[in-house]
């Protein structure tokens, strides 16, 4: 491909620009000529043929805009000349084929994982604390405050100072040149090696300002994703703050965790305060029955396991124009590797699957899925347009800036990220995923709702690609962060894991990066490389709402 411009299908009628070019510049395009009408940024497209208003704008060779305003052959397409606009879709008889790449290479992989007794394999073994409704989030806290210092987990860094050491040594009589001369440095792996429990890669606490005072779906949706998170292979058991009063009763969530597995047995302690001698007792049996639920957790160890085990969420968040280039296709490339070895992926996002609806419906195994898929992308829109934030208006004014100025351009390469396998099911928010193979996620378009619902649907790891950058982590799950640009990456290198931008200065291919992506997240998986994300500490949860939230 040129290294300046790019038409990613053969039927799009504008191309991608790789670098800034600018008025005048020739491009060459379909064995003919033309000049560059205006200035246009890298990451923006400009037309490769007259289009005149009304006309649909092509790319991906999917429909993703309307133009309103004659547009010349070589101009830029702006939010000026351009609206969104999305194909139609519904559910026929066509039904899409896939041939799995070659994962030869991967035959017999293992990674070292927390064998749980349902079957799941964990990439982490963490123990939760978690409060039924917002009135417990002080509690929480003063619990966070009792164990994570006195346990080894007050950090997420490569190293620490021991400051502890200083006082000590003050204490004991130790002079000037003593004090300037002790060693307070401690690596990651001094700290780990100096936790109580070495086995336990920490405590998280799940904060949230919902359980009561709200919709009785939106407080029972909390306790099945809460169930979700319990039941997340990478838990080794919970804590559980309950007021008593409120409307996420435990007894919801009990119902739940056994729905999703009926012989569970993990150790879970559940205390409600209305019922103790007081806040001081309440917090001191929660603080009790938590260490020994760390000392039960602490008895496994990793174990190998089958890549088959691996369950990745696929997330996006901080688009640019470039991220349907090169990071997206690069994760649906591993997406594919992953689910040819017989491991699941999940695609969540439904606001940013508009105008590729058809595409998944086709690749449902099913005609079940396919409807159940189709209801729920209608279902959304009506909810969206019924209160004024129809998906024309999902593109964020960063997502904009950088090329990305229409829903549907967005959303198709977005959809990129779920490969080219066949669709296995398709779930509703805090469903739990069961099925092998790609599985589509109901959840909102907003980053952190996103990745909490991903972890509540089963996510072991969480892949996620971004072309501006953003910190947003996961409490259970790692999150992996995976750039689109070479920029992106040299400017944001502390929260960047893995870095596509080579895609587009043409030095890698969609097929290696995504064969040496999944070698990473298995390191991951192993507990042998920590993101970016879990090493700063980037623990978001944010329950849906339900509300639209784009």
């Amino acid at each position: 491909m040129s290294d300046k411009y790019l038409q990613i299908h053969p039927d799009d009628n504008v191309l991608a620009a790789l670098r800034n070019l600018y008025k005048g510049d020739k491009v060459k395009h379909n064995g003919g000529e033309f000049v560059l009408a205006t200035d246009t940024r890298a990451k923006h497209k400009f037309a490769n043929r007259d289009l005149a208003v009304g006309e649909s704008i092509i790319m991906y060779g999917t429909l993703v805009g309307k133009a309103v305003s004659p547009i010349s052959k070589g101009e830029t397409i702006t939010t000026d000349n351009v609206v969104h606009a999305s194909a139609s879709y519904g559910v026929g008889s066509e039904r899409s084929t896939w041939t799995a790449p070659d994962v030869t290479k991967w035959k017999g992989r293992t990674f070292m994982g927390y064998h749980r007794a349902d079957g799941g394999v964990g990439t982490a073994n963490y123990w939760l604390v978690i409060p039924m409704v917002f009135c417990e989030n002080r509690n929480v806290e003063v619990m966070r405050s009792a164990l994570l210092k006195s346990l080894g987990y007050d950090t997420n860094s490569d190293f620490i100072v021991d400051t502890e050491t200083l006082v000590r040594q003050y204490r004991s009589g130790a002079d000037e040149t003593e004090l300037l001369g002790s060693d307070l440095i401690k690596t990651a792996a001094q700290i780990k090696q100096d936790r109580i429990f070495p086995n336990v890669d920490g405590i998280r606490f799940l904060n949230h300002d919902g359980g009561c005072g709200c919709d009785r779906g939106d407080s029972d949706a909390l306790c099945h994703l809460l169930a979700g998170y319990v039941t997340n292979p990478n838990v080794a058991g919970a804590t559980i703050l309950s007021l008593g009063c409120q409307n996420a009763q435990f007894k919801i969530m009990e119902e739940a965790i056994m729905e999703r597995d009926p012989d569970f047995s993990k150790p879970l302690y559940v205390l409600e305060q209305q019922k103790s001698k007081s806040e001081r007792h309440f917090i001191e049996e929660a603080v009790k029955k938590t260490f020994l639920g760390l000392i039960e957790a602490n008895k496994l160890e990793r174990q190998p396991a089958p890549l088959s085990k691996l369950v990745m969420g696929l997330e996006c968040g901080g688009s640019d124009g470039f991220s349907g280039i090169s990071a997206n296709p690069v994760l649906g490339y591993a997406s594919d590797l992953l689910v040819a070895l017989g491991g699941t992926t999940i695609l969540s996002e439904f606001p940013e699957l508009n105008g590729v609806e058809q595409e998944l419906i086709n690749r449902c195994k099913t005609k079940e899925s396919a409807e159940k898929f189709s209801e729920l992308m209608r279902a959304y829109s009506a909810r969206a347009t019924a209160v004024g934030s129809g998906f024309e208006n999902n593109p964020s004014p960063g997502n904009i800036k950088d090329g990305l100025i229409t829903d549907a351009m967005k959303s198709a390469g977005a959809a990129k990220k779920g490969g080219t396998s066949l669709v296995e099911d398709v779930l509703e928010y805090t469903e739990k995923s069961t099925k092998k193979g790609l599985n589509l996620l109901c959840t909102p378009g907003n980053d952190v709702e996103s990745t909490t619902g991903l972890a509540g649907s089963g996510s072991n790891v969480i892949c996620f690609t971004t072309g501006l950058g953003t910190p947003t982590g996961n409490p259970v799950a790692p999150v992996i962060k995976i750039s689109s640009n070479n920029a992106l990456n040299k400017r944001m290198k502390d929260i960047i894991d893995f870095n596509t931008g080579t895609i587009i200065t043409g030095e890698d291919t969609i097929e290696t990066k995504g064969a040496e992506l999944l070698e990473y997240i298995i390191q991951v998986a192993n507990g042998e490389t920590v993101p970016a994300a879990v090493r700063l500490g980037q623990e978001d949860f944010i329950p849906w709402k339900r509300g639209i939230s784009l």
